[in-house]
C-alpha cells in the first residue's frame, strides 16, 4: 500500500478533498475581497463624514469582519504552501475546513452588515433593517440548511 503522506501533489495522492477545499476557497475570496475593497474607499467619499456614529459603528464592524474574512479564507492556502510536503494531510484538512467555515462565517456577517449599512443610507433604518434580516435569511438557507438537507436527502 502507498504512503500519501509523502508525497507533495494532491493529485499524486488521490486526495480530492484538498483540491475542492483550495478551490471553493477560491470562489469565496472575491466576493470577501469585492466588499473589502468597497469598505476601504468608503471613508474617503465626502460623504461618508455626514454619516451618524451608529452607522460609522457598523461600518467598523462590517469592515473588521470583512477583513477577518479575507485573512480566514486565505489562510488555507498560505498554510498549505508554507507546510509543503504536508506530513498529516487529514489534519491538516479539518483544520483548514474550520478556519475556511470561520471565514464563511464571518463573511456572511459582513455580507449582512453591509447590505443594513447601504440600504439604511439609502432608504432609512426601518428599510436597512428589512434588507438585513433578507440577507440573513437567504445566506442561512443557501449555506447551511439547504446544504444540509441535500446532504441528508440524498443519504437515506
Amino acid at each position: 500500500m502507498q504512503d500519501n503522506f509523502d508525497h507533495d501533489s494532491d493529485e499524486d495522492s488521490g486526495d480530492g478533498d484538498l483540491s475542492d477545499l483550495l478551490s471553493e476557497l477560491r470562489i469565496l475570496l472575491p466576493g470577501a475581497q469585492m466588499l473589502t475593497a468597497f469598505l476601504i474607499i468608503l471613508p474617503f467619499n465626502g460623504g461618508f463624514a455626514k454619516i451618524v456614529q451608529a452607522e460609522k459603528v457598523v461600518f467598523l464592524a462590517t469592515f473588521f469582519l470583512s477583513m477577518t474574512s479575507l485573512v480566514l479564507l486565505s489562510a488555507p492556502a498560505i498554510q498549505h504552501r508554507i507546510m509543503r510536503p504536508l506530513k498529516d494531510r487529514e489534519r491538516f484538512k479539518r483544520v483548514a475546513d474550520r478556519i475556511m467555515m470561520a471565514g464563511a462565517l464571518t463573511l456572511a456577517f459582513a455580507f449582512v452588515l453591509g447590505t443594513n449599512l447601504v440600504i439604511s443610507e439609502v432608504f432609512g433604518h426601518l428599510a436597512g433593517i428589512v434588507a438585513c434580516t433578507i440577507m440573513a435569511v437567504l445566506i442561512i438557507v443557501m449555506w447551511w440548511v439547504m446544504p444540509r438537507y441535500l446532504k441528508r436527502r440524498t443519504s437515506i
